[in-house]
């Protein structure tokens, strides 16, 4: 493996830190109802901050698969989308700094990614990496947001019980980094937020909301998401109109409701992924109504700064 350390160039002023948290918020794998891309923004959109590190995104991204974007303006080049991967320090409501790690997810030398974060974490004395997911499920809007939590110790997670039991899933850099932190005895774990499946090609800040939060009670920092719950409670109406006007969508809705209520319940024998809903519709059978909620998925070609 080639030095994990010339991957990234650090600021020479490092702040006093202390020990701070780490959140992972990376954009390229599964990001249902866009809701890591909106808790990342909205981080960076309201809390003070600055970058401590940058990588150097040339040896990580597979620029063919994920082209970024150029703007041309009649006969010349007006701007370029340049895709960017670091490592900011943002206070947050109490004046804790704490540490986000953002931009595309490398399609390269995950392994030495990986090393280079872990060295990060070590250099700057991190003593909780936290990564954010989201995850389309079969689950109504209409029922409170599900997070699955996932650590590498249980005490770090405990309170909350899994919605899953084994399932072989895609790997990402983020879970990744995760896993090696594990291996190496440091505190990591994560969160994937429950996006119902009819939504989860549109912003759903609801889930993002519920990120924000699950973090802040796993680790004490008061994040910021009075925004992000204005923003949930529009689209929940925009979603609740468009559901009366269609017997389809509410016929959709009422039985993932009863399979949601059935499930929790009972907490063992279901198993709530998109992909696996048996005779359940899917979110194609939502009708005209609800299709303006729905999105074309990330595909090779889309911006890797979405």
């Amino acid at each position: 493996m080639l030095d994990p350390h010339e991957l990234y160039e650090l600021t020479e002023d490092l702040p006093e830190l202390g020990e701070p948290v780490l959140l992972q918020a990376l954009t390229g794998f599964v990001d249902a109802g866009n809701a890591t891309r909106i808790a990342r923004e909205h981080l960076l959109g309201t809390l003070q901050g600055r970058v401590l590190a940058t990588f150097d995104i040339d040896q990580l991204l597979d620029y063919r698969s994920r082209r970024p974007t150029m703007i041309f303006v009649e006969d010349h080049w007006e701007s370029y989308d340049e895709p960017r991967l670091q490592l900011h320090v943002l206070d947050d409501d109490a004046g804790t700094p704490f540490l986000l790690l953002t931009g595309p997810e490398p399609d390269l030398q995950w392994e030495r990614f990986s090393a280079a974060v872990t060295a990060l974490v070590e250099r700057l004395g991190v003593r909780l990496t936290v990564g954010l997911t989201a995850i389309p499920m079969a689950v109504p809007h209409t029922r409170p947001t599900g997070v699955t939590a996932h650590a590498s110790r249980r005490e770090l997670i405990a309170g909350h019980e899994p919605w899953l039991q084994r399932v072989q899933v895609p790997g990402s850099a983020g879970h990744l980094i995760e896993f090696r932190l594990a291996e190496q005895g440091r505190d990591a774990m994560g969160f994937a937020v429950h996006v119902p499946h009819y939504v989860a090609q549109t912003e759903y800040p609801a889930a993002a909301e519920v990120l924000l939060t699950s973090v802040s009670r796993a680790t004490g920092l008061l994040l910021p998401t009075e925004g992000l719950r204005t923003a949930a409670e529009v689209v929940r109406g925009d979603i609740d109109r468009q559901i009366t006007q269609t017997d389809e969508a509410g016929a959709l809705v009422h039985a993932l409701e009863e399979q949601y209520d059935a499930f929790t319940r009972g907490r063992q024998g279901s198993n709530l992924l998109a992909e696996q809903t048996g005779p359940l519709p899917t979110a194609d059978e939502l009708g005209a109504e609800l299709e303006r909620f729905l999105a074309e998925q990330t595909r090779p070609g889309d911006s890797p700064n979405g």
